[in-house]
């Protein structure tokens, strides 16, 4: 019975482990760069070993690529596309035959907005990811955001 007891709280402690790993932080803020214009920044922090995917993946890619949701919000508009700026690299995986964009250390994705007028606002939305290391490959995640714009 103890043997049962030990197995069932080595594994149990494995779960817990693999469940709280959580490789990527996010900051998310506004920066004005012109009247009614702001600069949504919203950057990942990569631990040391670990990738996060560009949003932009190569045709054989089985990496689930970095999205982001806005939701709408009639003070404002999305001008153009989500950019990305960091290092990209450009991975091939020799063993599985696929390819993938990645990013290591850190990566700021910009969104810039138009406000319609001068007011206080926030953009709200979530940013869905994946991130691995060279072993193994978490599920996607999905974090919620809110950030102000003064």
């Amino acid at each position: 019975m103890k043997r049962f007891l030990v197995t069932v709280l080595i594994f149990a402690t494995a779960f817990t482990v693999q469940a709280q790993l959580n490789p990527i932080s996010w900051t998310f803020t506004a920066k004005k760069i012109a009247d009614k214009t702001f600069e949504i920044q919203m950057k990942a922090t990569i631990q040391n070993k670990w990738h996060l995917y560009s949003q932009a993946q190569p045709a054989d890619a089985i990496a689930i690529p970095t999205t982001f949701t806005f939701n709408p919000n009639p003070l404002f508009t999305l001008e153009g596309k989500v950019k990305e700026v960091g290092k990209l690299e450009k991975y091939h995986d020799k063993t599985l035959d696929v390819s993938a964009n990645q990013y290591s250390n850190t990566v700021t994705f910009i969104q810039t907005i138009k406000l319609k007028a001068n007011v206080k606002t926030s953009m709200t939305g979530n940013v869905e990811y994946q991130t691995c290391d060279d072993e193994k490959c978490l599920p996607p995640k999905t974090v919620p955001f809110t950030i102000a714009i003064k």
